[in-house]
């Protein structure tokens, strides 16, 4: 006899022995059809019912044994408020086929009184199936991100959703604690938002506009007219209140688009100039699926992360080139950014910022001093000296400072270079005067620049891997302002002196390093960025797939710390 029917058996004799008197309301015993099939899942070999893959497999054993293998969904309210949920998680870019959609609400339709117990029992298997996939999806997203990001081993949702359905079938709350369990930040719910208002543009003929000419403000061009019912249908061109007139001519790019297309171009990360160029003519014939699927892989990726990401953080939008930092909940600053190459991918990872150096020194990277600077030391050498850079022999207290022109530099290679390459502080080194330290496995920080002018390129994927900030004094001083012994006083004179000082934080702050190519900003606009390290790709491919073998749910262990994680650098 399997520990199924011994659960079983001990759940009946407990009811009997505790069996209420004849006027009260007698409690129901374990359901025969429903302990075999559980028991039949002990196997895990694969296992449907009604034509459908039963996939929380583990959790369904968990939550029927806690249950006493009694049916859960006998009230037909709660079926309907959970076919319901799962026809509304399209909303969350999921596919409710994933969850069983049209079985769930066509059983809502043919519901009988005279099913049999066996029938009665795969359907409960199916609508708790449902529940909890749902739930783990919303809860942590469907991806698993070490798929997209080799290394990530970043902080999850973690909850017995065996425990959370009992709790919710106990107080009414289906589609209220499915709720519960999206990302709380404002950020998803405003792309659910954007993702509702291009979901009725689906279907409608969206074919591309030829290339031509850029079209500047006064010309006439015959590619007008659709370009501007484009973008009435995506909202940056107010739709009228009543039908236009024939006074406009369509095809003139009239003072009206002179607003109009700038405010595009912006929200497309694109040099808001006004002309309507190859660029901005892409952007346009940019398909309302394809702009849908960017929400989609974004809302995935805020499934990712912690449910709360604290009163005070720093999050930088790796696609987005921009960084915020929140204090009390609320925006203190925001700044531009500069990332990684996409040869040198900027990682996907949260951690927390410990501690700042001002005046900082820069070692030079082994791979940056052999693939980058050793050519250009055998090229020209007076590079070191003219950048102010340091070579020693050894590491540590024990190194020793080398002259350069006692170096044989081409005769060294990847195997034979026994150097390091320090650069001193000043105007000239490549972190700036400042760096935010929050020590990894990747070598990844914020630090200042001395290559300001950067900043002012709308595409800012230029450095090694590390974030360069626009703004450096200001975050630096925004972070500081715990501490009494720091004001800008103190720092400007530090600056002056060029000696590296170490500033630890009063309380170190959570930094998330993330990847969104859709977002919607302080002005409630989409905005959409091109996914410039190919990671879209990959993550939609896999969240479109259909869901298969069995699934891993939430492991019911409270998460207490960010950790580092990393993704494909």
């Amino acid at each position: 006899m399997s520990k199924y029917r011994h659960t079983a058996l001990a759940i009946l004799a407990t009811m009997i022995i505790l069996m209420p008197p004849a006027h009260s309301v007698t409690a129901a015993g374990p359901s025969e059809p429903l302990v075999q099939r559980i028991e039949a899942l002990e196997g895990g070999q694969p296992m449907q019912v009604l034509g459908e893959p039963l996939l929380a497999r583990e959790a369904l054993r968990r939550f029927y044994e806690n249950h006493g293998f009694q049916p859960a969904w006998s009230s037909p309210g709660h079926r309907r408020e959970l076919a319901e949920a799962i026809r509304q998680i399209a909303n969350d870019g999921l596919n409710p086929a994933d969850y069983h959609g049209e079985l769930l609400s066509d059983l809502v339709l043919r519901a009988r009184d005279d099913l049999s117990g066996e029938m009665r029992a795969d359907i409960d298997l199916l609508f708790t199936d449902a529940f909890l996939l749902a739930a783990s999806h919303l809860l942590e997203g469907k991806v698993n991100p070490q798929t997209i990001h080799a290394e990530w081993n970043a902080s999850r949702q973690h909850q017995d959703l065996a425990v959370t359905l009992a709790e919710t079938l106990r107080n009414d709350t289906i589609a209220a604690t499915l709720d519960s369990l999206r990302p709380t930040h404002p950020a998803y719910a405003k792309l659910k938002e954007a993702r509702n208002r291009l979901t009725p543009l689906l279907g409608h003929p969206w074919l591309p506009i030829a290339d031509g000419p850029s079209i500047h403000p006064g010309d006439q061009d015959p590619r007008l007219p659709e370009i501007r019912r484009r973008l009435t249908a995506l909202g940056d061109i107010p739709a009228p209140a009543e039908p236009e007139t024939a006074a406009t001519d369509p095809t003139l790019y009239s003072k009206d688009l002179d607003p109009v297309i700038p405010n595009f171009q912006a929200r497309h990360g694109l040099e808001p100039d006004g002309t309507i160029g190859r660029k901005t003519l892409a952007a346009v014939n940019l398909m309302p699926v394809e702009r849908i699927r960017q929400i989609d892989a974004s809302l995935e990726r805020w499934r990712w992360l912690p449910q709360s990401l604290g009163d005070d953080y720093v999050i930088v939008n790796i696609a987005g080139f921009g960084l915020q930092l929140v204090l009390d909940g609320r925006e203190a600053l925001r700044s531009r950014v500069i990332v990684g190459r996409p040869y040198r991918q900027t990682p996907v990872f949260s951690d927390r910022i410990r501690y700042l150096v001002f005046n900082p020194t820069w070692t030079v990277p082994r791979k940056l001093m052999i693939e980058d600077l050793l050519p250009e030391i055998i090229r020209d050498p007076a590079y070191l000296d003219r950048q102010d850079i340091s070579v020693y022999q050894g590491w540590g207290a024990d190194r020793q400072k080398i002259d350069p022109a006692a170096i044989d530099w081409p005769s060294l290679s990847r195997d034979n270079f026994p150097y390091q390459l320090v650069q001193q502080p000043g105007p000239l080194n490549a972190l700036g005067q400042v760096k935010f330290m929050f020590p990894n496995p990747y070598a990844v920080y914020l630090h200042d620049t001395p290559g300001q002018y950067l900043f002012g390129r709308q595409e800012r994927s230029f450095s090694s891997g590390c974030i360069r900030v626009e703004k450096p004094m200001e975050l630096a001083e925004q972070l500081l302002a715990g501490a009494p012994e720091w004001n800008r006083r103190i720092i400007d004179r530090l600056l002056e002196e060029k000696t590296p000082v170490t500033a630890i934080l009063p309380e170190p702050i959570a930094i998330y390093i993330q990847y969104w190519t859709a977002w919607v900003d302080e002005a409630q606009r989409i905005q959409f960025r091109d996914d410039i390290y190919n990671r879209d790709f990959r993550l939609l491919a896999q969240l479109r797939q259909a869901v298969s073998g069995e699934h891993q749910l939430p492991t019911p262990v409270v998460a207490t710390d960010l950790t580092p994680a990393t993704g494909d650098q």
